[in-house]
């Protein structure tokens, strides 16, 4: 992507200021998105994305600057220009880069970029047609694809000099269930760290079928009650809940500048001794994984609450000035434009002790959530509010009818107490994170919980 000379070049030019440390990260990602209405072509995009990143540190100051022009000249006016900003030019420095292979843990049989499109489109219309003839009742049907090639380079002041690629693809169906006036909608969209080999794990009629079946649930469904209760949230994208109400407050981007509820809590006893939580970057082919972290970092297998015990934080190379303690592999960002921060890759809660079927006949009246929406989160507070995509009333240990509107309403810190049985069936989901560097891959995940009380927000009787 670029020569070694040059980059060492840049590098001494960016620290000639009197910096202590300093970057170059390099991207060059390719995408492809196939959008399908009802069955027809409503959309083929094709991007490139390519640019620089030089940063600078010295001390906790840091200066970031990009370029789009990769030429020698280019380079070296972007490492020039973040230089100046740190402060005056004094040319005492050199750097010697030594490069670094990385193993790839991500193998990719059938490169969807590379791949005719027409076999993209019949594998995405496969999806789509199964949605539509799920039921007379689904009004539309819409569909995506998404390509994404993905090929970075890492060089520092450290010498550290790696370049890796990642594809990832994920498929989206979305469909809409309309009766007397009225429509609900259903979505199932999974994604892997792989080419279309995917398909050889997700068959793309079962994805139609779970969005309309979806959403022929929530047309039936009556509103859920508003209270407090006992709530089971079941595996796989429920696990969104401990990303967002509790994992962005052990990231160090919050942390180290004492912005996050779990400041200064490490050692402590945070939650019920049946949970254990990971983040883990190595997992091979899933979603969030990543070989290096944007800094170069290999990933790593992080336990960040071992037996309701809180052990760690993620930690990126700031973050690791400011708390004194080792990066974790956890530093990410959306592309060039963004300077990275500490970011989460697939983050869950382990399988514990609890039978599933235990946890549903433990519930004498509550709420089973099958499956989890989005949601917000403040980490300084962790107080948050998530949606229930899909949910069921629970009625002396058994489920009953469907409801709609429901979401849960609580802190990270008190969930995490209250959360008192840990299923088996640790399943993840895949999702987007939005954050300071920009919208990045993320895995979430869990086995059934049981929450035995937490705000439920639907409608009043």
């Amino acid at each position: 992507m670029i020569g070694q000379a040059v980059l060492e070049e840049v590098l001494t030019l960016a620290m000639s200021s009197g910096g202590d440390f300093a970057e170059v990260y390099a991207e060059n990602t390719k995408s492809n998105t196939i959008s399908l209405v009802d069955g027809k072509i409503d959309r083929i995009s094709d991007n490139t994305y390519s640019g620089v990143g030089i940063r600078v540190f010295s001390g906790l100051k840091t200066v970031y600057a990009t370029t789009t022009d990769i030429t020698r000249a280019g380079l070296l006016a972007c490492a020039k220009s973040a230089a100046q900003i740190m402060g005056e030019l004094r040319l005492e420095c050199s750097v010697t880069l030594i490069p670094t292979a990385v193993t790839n843990a991500h193998s990719v049989r059938i490169h969807p970029i590379s791949t005719d499109i027409s076999r993209r489109v019949d594998i995405l219309k496969e999806a789509c047609f199964s949605a539509k003839e799920y039921d007379n009742r689904i009004l539309q049907v819409q569909g995506s694809l998404l390509s994404v090639d993905h090929s970075i380079l890492v060089a520092n002041s450290e010498g550290l000099f790696k370049q890796d690629n990642h594809v990832r693809t994920r498929i989206a169906v979305s469909s809409t269930a309309s009766e007397n006036g009225e429509n609900q909608s259903g979505s199932c969209s999974p994604g892997r760290g792989m080419g279309l080999e995917m398909f050889e794990l997700f068959d793309p009629r079962e994805i139609g079928l779970h969005a309309s079946r979806q959403a022929l649930v929530n047309l039936k469904a009556g509103y859920c009650p508003a209270g407090q209760m006992t709530v089971a949230i079941e595996n796989g994208f429920g696990g969104v809940i401990f990303h967002e109400a509790c994992g962005h407050s052990l990231e160090a981007t919050q942390v180290a500048v004492g912005m996050s509820e779990m400041c200064g809590k490490l050692g402590e006893q945070i939650a019920n001794e049946k949970i254990t939580a990971i983040d883990d970057g190595t997992i091979p082919m899933a979603w969030g994984s990543m070989n290096i972290d944007d800094e170069g970092n290999p990933s790593q297998r992080n336990v960040l609450i071992e037996n309701g015990v809180l052990k760690s934080y993620m930690i990126d190379r700031l973050g690791s000035r400011r708390l004194g303690m080792p990066m974790t592999g956890n530093s990410r960002r959306q592309g060039y434009a963004y300077e990275p921060t500490s970011r989460m890759t697939n983050t869950f809660i382990d399988n514990g002790p609890d039978k599933n079927e235990d946890i549903i006949s433990s519930i004498e009246y509550g709420l089973y959530a099958k499956e989890m929406g989005g949601g917000s989160v403040n980490p300084l507070t962790g107080a948050f509010n998530f949606a229930v995509r899909e949910g069921y009333i629970i009625r002396n240990g058994k489920i009953c009818e469907s409801v709609r509107g429901a979401s849960l309403i609580g802190t990270g810190s008190q969930i995490l107490k209250d959360i008192d049985m840990v299923g088996q069936n640790l399943d993840r989901g895949q999702g987007m994170c939005g954050s300071s560097s920009g919208s990045i891959p993320t895995d979430v995940g869990q086995p059934l919980i049981r929450v035995k009380k937490i705000t439920v927000g639907g409608r009043q009787e």
